[in-house]
């Protein structure tokens, strides 16, 4: 059985194999930023930085945090989404899922329904929508906590 830290140095040894192939180096912001992205799953340039200064890896402005998350989500390591309150947000899973996203408190979280998805997929696929080809679907589901599983201040 894997424990978290295997399963981490796992995926990391899998990002430095997509750099190689991207031809890029594996620098220690591009590390850094990684390995925030395992650990936070999803988390916007803001919230990386600040994991990244907390953890003292290294040195980090947002700007080329949220630079390297925007170049590696255009290569399929994460995918990207725009918040409500206008923030972009990365997600390490890049598997199909579907987002529960908390309105007050701005976090996603991974709601992984295959039996769901794979309906919501054949039924848009077994539509027609003139003049328009569906790419993609992604789901999103918008709500806040109950008072049952409110935080509390």
């Amino acid at each position: 059985m894997q424990t978290n830290q295997t399963k981490t140095a796992d995926r990391m040894l899998q990002f430095r194999e997509t750099l190689r192939i991207h031809a890029l180096k594996a620098t220690a912001q591009r590390l850094a930023v990684h390995e925030a992205m395992l650990t936070l799953c999803h988390a916007s340039a803001d919230s990386v930085a600040e994991w990244i200064k907390d953890n003292g890896r290294c040195k980090v402005s947002v700007a080329t945090v949220y630079n390297i998350l925007s170049q590696m989500a255009l290569l399929g390591v994460y995918h990207h989404r725009m918040s409500a309150n206008n923030k972009m947000y990365f997600d390490v899973n890049t598997n199909r899922h579907i987002h529960l996203y908390d309105i007050q408190n701005n976090e996603y979280v991974d709601f992984v329904d295959k039996e769901l998805t794979d309906f919501i997929d054949n039924r848009i696929k077994s539509r027609k929508f003139k003049g328009f080809k569906v790419d993609s679907i992604d789901i999103q589901i918008i709500g806040h906590p109950n008072r049952r599983t409110s935080r509390q201040q």
